[in-house]
């Protein structure tokens, strides 16, 4: 799994729930020329990702992409469905739901 995130606290809860479900995860704080997986996560709200644009370059490889962003974030909710996001979700649903989000979109 791959995840876009240039918040080093979250990023570290998010990897370790991640982990504690069994996945394979790969952190990165820029879009990497070749990723690797099927699943990326990647945070809506980082000035410094690009996030939209790596949407559109991870949907083009194939990448099943969940866009998180806090829940008043309106604009960037629908700025990650124009981009191609899979599923955008709040960031508290991807903290306590993680384990649901992942099973409605990986079977």
């Amino acid at each position: 799994m791959l995840i876009l995130e240039d918040n080093l606290i979250w990023s570290g809860r998010l990897r370790q729930a991640l982990r504690a479900l069994g996945h394979e995860v790969e952190f990165v704080s820029e879009m990497p020329i070749e990723p690797s997986g099927h699943v990326a996560i990647i945070n809506l709200s980082s000035p410094r990702l690009n996030p939209f644009d790596a949407v559109s370059k991870l949907r083009e490889k194939g990448f099943l992409v969940i866009g998180h962003a806090g829940h008043k974030e309106k604009e960037l909710w629908e700025r990650g469905r124009e981009a191609g996001c899979s599923r955008i979700v709040s960031n508290s649903e991807l903290t306590f739901k993680l384990e649901t989000i992942l099973a409605e979109l990986v079977p």
